[in-house]
């Protein structure tokens, strides 16, 4: 795992007087991303930096690397699980190899194959290629978006990076984007392409990006998620999903480091685990849990590592670490991600990276294989689709009327809104009305509902089941999941592998029924099916965990100065409505009713206006401990 920056130029005469001090103060901000090595290539037209973090063919692995006489060169963040197999490809139509890296045979590939190089990878990647002799620059990310990929596109030129951070640091344009703003805060993530920073974007996961010298730059998509239903039988579906996964892991282990795992105690880590350790019976795990009664499971893990005997390691977090951690924790995310759950795994990483510099993770079974509980939804609402349209629309006016809190005024709302409108990820926090009253520079032509519609009109004729996964899978999974993973595992050197976000799980994945997804009163049915035997039975229909964390008793108890002393001193009453985030804070603290998640949302992107548009850094010195006045 590493980490890459980058400028392409139309003006020689810029490049030649600016690459070094460029590439170098880009470069510098990701040493976290590859602390192992750092190396440069410039030409007249390019200059790029790279930081390496060694994982395969430690000895001849720098970067950035050419191929075929200095005529392409590469930059490239990521693993490719098949490069083996890939290569043995190449040599018999007569490539050669002078090294044993995954990164060689990616150039190699290309210049067999050029932009149809991406239907043959399988990994996760992130990557620049550069072909003096055409002059043109070709740039890839992977299927599900597991590495990151930032781009800005200037008068003269395109800059490059695997952080945004990288880019924002050479840039004027330093605006905020409203629009990115007020999705935010509904999806507690920046969706789609766009980051906070109007002038830099993020290349889409399936996608590739090309220019030539002198034209403009061209994206294009070349992999779309899509769910395409077979009949097979059960039994079969079990064989297949056993067989796809105990290659994909095995894949995922080829390393000359050593290789360890995340374990929650959960269905997912726990099949990682079961399966990992058949090829390592000496793998390592790390689980961590949080010092307040209910939301520590590091019992459960240790239990499960016990039943599948291998070791572990775990840690506990206290709210104080948890708050003094939480501003280096925005500043490695670049743009605010306000999943609570994300930040143990900041922790986790940290814990890990003692041990072992690869672990492997789960993100991606619950997306593919059906894993959260929301997606029973359409069958529990089935009574409305019988009840006529003015009915529900009566039932939906008087439910808006009933109070804040009040039991199934929120199912009746749902059942008498279309899916398209009331589903938009797995995590929703704030409807438009209620960002009219937050934002002082609201904008009615930004609803929440225009990021996915697009997805929407694309699977009209699909079971809802299969139009709510697909909008996960190309919302949240990369929004949240993968930006946490890539980012908190970053932060620390540690590089992340997530096996279940493998193309060829995937190809069975696709062809499940949704039926056999969800089925028997459980979410991923035919996936826990897959591994009896293999898992431990106590684990195989546990209720799903994750790493739940207790910030609505925090947000009460031990954090409610700390939150208040934030909003207080965020300099964001230009854009907020802060005294609208106080009562939030008041009420959640005597109430029943729990804000603690749209709470987090704002504390989330206030603490990121410190870091990033305050430029108020201190925290890499001193913990957050400091913003709150004695």
């Amino acid at each position: 795992m590493c980490g890459f920056v980058g400028y392409i130029s139309n003006e020689k005469e810029h490049v030649v007087k600016n690459q070094k001090e460029l590439v170098q103060k880009m470069n510098q901000s990701i040493i976290h991303r590859g602390p192992d090595e750092e190396g440069y290539y410039v030409d007249e037209f390019i200059s790029l930096g790279f930081r390496r973090l060694s994982i395969i063919d430690i000895e001849n692995g720098q970067q950035p690397l050419s191929y075929e006489e200095e005529r392409y060169w590469i930059i490239f963040n990521g693993e490719i699980y098949n490069y083996i197999e890939l290569r043995d490809e190449l040599v018999i139509k007569g490539y050669t190899f002078e090294t044993n890296s995954d990164t060689e045979v990616i150039l190699a590939a290309y210049a067999e194959y050029k932009e149809k190089i991406t239907s043959k990878l399988r990994g996760m990647f992130a990557f620049v290629i550069w072909d003096k002799q055409e002059k043109l620059f070709f740039g890839a990310r992977d299927q599900f978006g597991i590495k990151p990929f930032y781009y800005a596109i200037e008068d003269d030129g395109v800059y490059i990076s695997s952080e945004k951070k990288a880019i924002l640091n050479v840039i004027d344009n330093k605006e905020l984007d409203q629009m990115a703003l007020q999705n935010y805060l509904t999806f507690q993530y920046v969706p789609s392409s766009n980051t906070l920073h109007k002038a830099i974007k993020e290349l889409p996961p399936g996608h590739y990006i090309t220019k030539k010298l002198n034209e403009d730059s061209r994206i294009t998509r070349y992999w779309q998620a899509d769910f395409k239903p077979v009949m097979k039988t059960e039994k079969t579906f079990v064989n297949e999903i056993k067989t796809s996964l105990y290659d994909s892991i095995e894949k995922h282990m080829r390393s000359d480091v050593t290789v360890g795992a995340f374990l929650s105690g959960g269905i997912d880590s726990s099949i990682i685990v079961a399966i990992a350790r058949e090829f390592n019976p000496k793998l390592k795990t790390l689980s961590v849990g949080f010092e307040r009664h209910g939301y520590n499971e590091i019992n459960l893990a240790e239990e499960t590592a016990e039943e599948l005997k291998v070791e572990n390691f775990s840690h506990t977090i206290s709210a104080q670490e948890f708050m003094d951690e939480f501003p280096k924790f925005i500043w490695h995310m670049d743009d605010p991600l306000a999943d609570p759950a994300a930040v143990p795994q900041f922790f986790l990483s940290k814990l890990a990276r003692k041990h072992v510099k690869v672990a492997l993770s789960g993100e991606g079974a619950d997306e593919i294989f059906g894993g959260y509980g929301i997606y029973n939804e359409p069958h529990s609402l089935r009574l409305f689709a019988n009840t006529g349209r003015l009915t529900n629309l009566a039932i939906n006016h008087l439910a808006r009327l009933m109070p804040e809190g009040i039991k199934g005024k929120s199912f009746l709302l749902r059942g008498t809104t279309s899916l398209e409108n009331r589903y938009v990820g797995n995590a929703k926090i704030f409807d438009e009305v209620e960002k009219k009253k937050i934002l002082t520079n609201y904008d009615a032509n930004y609803p929440y509902v225009a990021v996915t519609e697009e997805l929407y009109q694309q699977t009209i004729g699909y079971s809802p089941i299969d139009r709510m996964q697909l909008i996960d899978i190309n919302t949240w999974l990369s929004g949240d999941l993968l930006l946490n993973a890539d980012r908190t595992t970053m932060a620390h050197a540690l590089e992340l592998r997530t096996p279940f976000l493998d193309k060829e799980v995937f190809k069975v994945a696709q062809q499940i029924p949704a039926s056999l997804r969800l089925a028997n009163g459980t979410t991923k049915y035919i996936l826990r099916k897959s591994v009896e035997g293999i898992v431990p039975d106590n684990v195989l229909f546990r209720k799903k965990l994750g790493f739940p964390v207790p910030i609505r008793h925090w947000l009460k108890d031990e954090m409610y100065e700390w939150a208040l002393e934030i909003i207080k001193d965020s300099q964001t009453d230009h854009l907020l409505n802060k005294e609208y985030v106080v009562d939030l804070l008041n009420k959640h603290k005597v109430g029943k009713i729990d804000y603690s998640r749209k709470i987090w949302v704002m504390l989330t992107f206030m603490v990121w206006h410190r870091v990033y548009v305050e430029d108020k850094q201190e925290f890499l010195i001193k913990p957050l401990s400091y913003m709150v006045r004695q």
